[in-house]
């Protein structure tokens, strides 16, 4: 009789199309990024295991580097783990990598930071490959304007005015260091690189620079919803559409 081997604990980077899921978080009735994921590795190993990640993503919402780990007692080496599962995953989700890592690894509570890029086309006619990647702003966008504002929402803040469900989170403060807007063409990306964030608040904070942009509000207004704490309509949650969640950062920067 064969000893089992210890679980060992795997950590994996998985790029997917959000387009076509409810989201990451497995939910009944719906079709996720983790379900699928799960599914993959079940059929692979031929064992049922939780797959966590470093943050959930909304429905719609795509992903260049998620990271995730999960607890696996199997001889797969990691370019069969890699391979297998991209055997048995739809073709937009990707398993980039996996290695054994320490098992006090963890994809959350391990992360130091985060960068989420958010896509913009502005323009008067969305192409059609860029339907699924870009939120569609036809009126002109000032770049300068977008960028003073950036520079304001920069550092730590209480981010109230800019999450999406106010008051439900415990501690409303986040670390941003760095918002940057650049453009090529009608192609404009926000990036965003913080600590951690709040519900939908990549998105919001990309609301909120649009209109700004637009003239819609002055650069002043970034101080004021800051000080006032309180979300309004005036802050829009972008497209999910246009959402990366671009990078995971484990310790130093």
């Amino acid at each position: 009789m064969t000893a089992e081997h210890a679980p060992a604990r795997w950590k994996a980077v998985v790029s997917y199309d959000g387009t076509n899921y409810g989201g990451w978080q497995v939910q009944p009735g719906r079709i996720t990024v983790q379900g699928k994921l799960e599914d993959a590795v079940e059929q692979l190993t031929r064992k049922r295991v939780r797959v966590h990640c470093s943050g959930r993503t909304d429905t719609g919402v795509h992903a260049r580097g998620q990271v995730v780990h999960m607890d696996l007692d199997t001889r797969i080496k990691p370019h069969g783990m890699i391979e297998g599962l991209n055997r048995y995953l739809p073709d937009d989700i990707r398993v980039e990598s996996a290695r054994i890592m320490p098992s006090t690894f963890d994809a959350r509570f391990s992360a130091t930071g985060k960068e989420y890029r958010y896509f913009i086309w502005n323009g008067p006619v969305l192409p059609a490959w860029a339907r699924l990647y870009r939120a569609h702003v036809r009126k002109p966008l000032d770049i300068a304007a977008m960028r003073d504002a950036a520079s304001v929402l920069t550092g730590r803040h209480d981010f109230s005015s800019f999450c999406a469900n106010p008051g439900h989170e415990r501690d409303p403060v986040r670390t941003v260091n760095r918002i940057t807007v650049s453009r090529r063409g009608p192609d404009i990306t926000i990036r965003v690189d913080g600590e951690g964030f709040l519900y939908k608040m990549v998105r919001s904070l990309a609301g909120y620079l649009i209109r700004v942009g637009q003239g819609d509000l002055p650069v002043s207004s970034a101080h004021a919803f800051l000080q006032s704490r309180e979300r309004t309509a005036r802050v829009p949650t972008a497209p999910a559409k246009g959402l990366f969640l671009w990078r995971v950062r484990y310790g130093r920067r």
